[in-house]
């Protein structure tokens, strides 16, 4: 990190230009589909989450991995599966609601086009899930590192999500081998990853440490 900034870069322009590298091999990503399917397959095989009764998963947008096809298919297992949407708390801070997903019926197209449950049924009874109930999530990311270490959008959804979920509640980050970077520029706020999957293989990651 000392080295970073002795070049004359602050955390903010490091991050962004992370992102930037980032953002351009995902674009560049060839076969997608494929390459995602892998990705997902190797997060249903983790022993993990056959374990798990209520897993987190997310509905892909833009060049991210596509999870929506694997996603359908695990609404016919006896899972609990949740997808996180974006809202914000009583302060007015972005946060993530999470909504516990029986049909893709439910969902709409909200926030960047992402299939979300519809404002007016947020924070229902019965389908709204407290953080603390996830036991196996997943997470995407601009970048991810081999350590664990990631970079979202800035937005800060995630970051805020993952500190309220149970310590053994197990984090993995999902991403292409083209999105892995030698070494997340990460702060204090930031939550580094258990496990990071990509179509090549699985990366132990440092998990809840948060950095110092």
């Amino acid at each position: 990190m000392v080295s970073w900034l002795h070049h004359g870069f602050n955390m903010n322009d490091l991050k962004n230009q992370q992102r930037r590298q980032a953002y351009d091999a995902r674009e560049k990503q060839n076969n997608k589909d494929e390459m995602s399917r892998i990705i997902c397959d190797k997060f249903i095989a983790h022993p993990a989450y056959r374990q798990a009764k209520t897993v987190m998963w997310y509905n892909h947008c833009r060049s991210e991995v596509r999870t929506q096809s694997a996603l359908l298919h695990e609404l016919a297992n006896d899972k609990r599966i949740v997808i996180p949407y974006c809202t914000k708390d009583e302060q007015g801070h972005n946060k993530l609601g999470l909504w516990l997903l029986e049909d893709f019926a439910e969902l709409a197209p909200g926030m960047w086009g992402i299939l979300e449950p519809p404002e007016q049924r947020w924070g229902e009874l019965g389908k709204e899930i407290a953080p603390e109930q996830l036991d196996y999530v997943m997470v995407p990311g601009v970048a991810f590192d081999k350590n664990g270490g990631r970079l979202g959008n800035g937005a800060g959804y995630y970051d805020r999500l993952l500190k309220s979920v149970r310590a053994d509640a197990v984090l993995i980050g999902v991403c292409f081998e083209s999105q892995l970077i030698e070494q997340v520029a990460m702060e204090g706020h930031d939550v580094s990853m258990d496990i990071v999957i990509t179509e090549k293989t699985l990366y132990a990651g440092k998990g809840r440490r948060f950095v110092n």
